[in-house]
């Protein structure tokens, strides 16, 4: 099975991991988890080789429908918006956090913020421009602003993508409204 990995030294990476569809590492390859990775090739250029340890699981949140949309569209964002091979240091320890807030804030009041700021992240390391979410805004400002870097992540990072990642967006949209 072939996986990509958000490292914080190399950016988004590819690796080949033996036996990822068995049921010892199924639960390892949960998007969102965090793990340690050993990379090896035998010649560069090729894709490598993976071992993978879980460090943390993110798998108990997936069984919650919010948490899960959330999980699934950061993720799907990362993996979709990214090259491969071209680091990003603000991205990772963002991801990370906000990956951690979707999992322990008592609701998506707690993370939501965190999500329009790791978007807002995301569009400016790739270039394009400053985007900051409102501060402290009540749950409607927080979803005008949600659709407003939606229409700018599909408008740019994504506009080129063949699979259709804002589908997750879309999800996750649906089920933030049932909040209000």
């Amino acid at each position: 099975m072939v996986v990509r990995l958000l490292t914080e030294a190399q950016g988004l990476v590819a690796g080949y991991v033996a036996g990822g569809r068995g049921r010892q590492l199924r639960p390892v390859l949960v998007p969102g988890n965090l793990v340690e990775a050993d990379l090896r090739a035998r010649i560069e250029g090729q894709l490598p080789f993976a071992r993978l340890e879980l460090l943390t699981s993110r798998g108990p949140w997936l069984s919650e429908p919010l948490p899960a949309a959330a999980i699934g569209w950061a993720t799907a964002l990362t993996a979709a918006a990214l090259p491969e091979r071209h680091a990003y240091p603000a991205l990772f320890p963002a991801l990370s956090a906000l990956l951690d807030a979707v999992c322990h804030a008592p609701s998506a009041r707690g993370w939501l913020p965190g999500l329009l700021a790791y978007e807002a992240l995301l569009l400016r390391e790739l270039g394009y421009g400053e985007t900051s979410p409102p501060a402290g805004a009540e749950l409607p400002a927080l979803l005008a602003a949600f659709d407003a870097l939606g229409q700018r992540l599909d408008r740019y990072p994504l506009a080129e993508r063949r699979n259709d990642v804002m589908g997750a967006r879309a999800m996750l949209r649906e089920r933030l409204a049932r909040l209000g």
